[in-house]
């Protein structure tokens, strides 16, 4: 079957496959398919305050449908109730406790927030179904790779620098267009994200991106943002992190 000769030979997979692009016919393991619409979310949480006073942390990176709808839950049995074991039993306890500085839950329970995200969203993306990896891989490996992707996309995307270039740096007054926001960020990444605020104030950004190839080697292909997100035009804070 493809699956299994994808799973030892990726050359069985069509070359420049693109998610959400021309998709038909092709196997699950060699695209990212229904949720071929990466979302790269980050927060500023800034009261309570999580992470670094001068970086936004990670939420995680959402496999939405080429509609932009969702599926949520995927696989019960590749559920995991424990992600920082996983990932330190496949060796990655570096990126551990740069999660435990960058990926912080706002009520101090990181792990149960890790394994929501991989349980939600981890477990709907195609290309990492653990049919689709290397014969032999251990258990947990699918759960590896998403984690550390999600790392690898985050550092490139530093919404606090890509703010900063531009003069934006929080202010615990001083209020910003829309327009200013969404400039800056493409003036730094290239395109245009979504951004949502609460009670006025900047807290979440979404990235997009098709996926050409797998989550384990393949390339993110940024594209504008297909929604606006919930912030207003005018008068959006930019608040410091509480101490």
């Amino acid at each position: 079957m493809l699956t299994n000769l994808a799973r030892a030979d990726g050359s069985t997979c069509p070359i420049n496959v693109v998610s959400c692009q021309n998709t038909s016919g092709v196997d699950s393991c060699c695209v990212e398919t229904p949720g071929g619409q990466l979302v790269q979310t980050q927060f500023w949480d800034f009261k309570p305050s999580t992470g670094p006073v001068d970086s936004w942390t990670v939420h995680g990176l959402f496999p939405d449908h080429c509609d932009g709808t969702f599926d949520s839950n995927c696989d019960p049995s590749r559920e995991y109730p424990n992600i920082r074991n996983v990932l330190i039993e496949n060796g990655k306890e570096e990126l551990v406790q740069w999660m435990d500085e960058f990926w912080v839950d706002i009520r101090g329970n990181n792990d149960q927030f890790w394994s929501h995200e991989w349980n939600k969203h981890g477990t709907c993306m195609s290309t990492i179904a653990p049919s689709c990896l290397p014969d032999g891989s251990p258990q947990g490996l699918d759960a590896a790779v998403y984690f550390r992707r999600i790392a690898d996309t985050f550092q490139g995307l530093p919404t606090y620098d890509f703010l900063a270039a531009a003069g934006i740096e929080p202010h615990p007054t001083k209020t910003h267009t829309l327009d200013e926001l969404l400039s800056a960020i493409k003036a730094a990444h290239g395109f245009i994200p979504a951004l949502n605020c609460r009670n006025g104030s900047l807290n979440e950004i979404y990235y997009y991106f098709h996926l050409k190839g797998t989550v384990t080697s393949g390339d993110l292909l940024p594209f504008d943002a297909p929604k606006r997100g919930s912030c207003p035009n005018n008068g959006i804070k930019y608040p410091p992190k509480a101490g």
